[in-house]
Parts: C-alpha cells; structure tokens; sequence
C-alpha cells in the first residue's frame, strides 16, 4: 500500500491505524502510540485515490461498519474505534 506510513517502536504485533489527515481523534491516538513506543502503521484514507482508496475504504468497513475514524486494528484481530486509551493500552500490552 503506497499511503502507509511506519513508526518504528517496540514490537506489540500487527498494529494499524486507519485514520484522516484532518481528524483530531486521529492525531491523538497516533500520538498516544508513538508515546506507548509501540510500533505500527498508519494510512490516512483521505489522501488516498482511485482503486487504492476503494480497497482501503472496504477494508475499514470490514472492521467498522460505520466508516469513522479513527479505527485501529490489532493482530488483525481486534479494532478499535475512536480514541479509547485504556482499550489500547489493553490490546498492544503496554
């Protein structure tokens, strides 16, 4: 995926946040991961385009039904939609 960025941090499992460049919520959980040292990926939808943006789109939707952001899923397991500090500490384990 061109849009996804890396953090490098410690290694929690698969973590990613699916996020809009213009969104506060989103800001803060990236925010709230990067301090948490955790590593993970992060795309911000909005700025993507064409076949890539409908393939992540659906992707979002799978997890979260509502399309709303942000929506973090770890392990490919569990999401985790809007920013829900004490969820997310519980789900990468810090």
């Amino acid at each position: 995926m061109t849009g996804m960025q890396h953090v490098p941090g410690e290694d929690r499992g698969k973590v990613i946040l699916y996020a809009l460049s213009t969104c506060g919520w989103c800001a803060d959980t990236k925010k709230f991961l990067t301090g948490l040292r955790v590593e993970f990926s992060y795309v911000y939808v909005d700025l993507l385009t064409g076949a890539e943006r409908d393939r992540v789109v659906r992707e979002v939707e799978r997890w979260n039904p509502r399309l709303s952001f942000p929506t973090l899923v770890v392990n490919d397991a569990k999401a985790i939609v809007g920013f829900q500090e004490q969820e997310i500490r519980e789900a990468v384990g810090a």
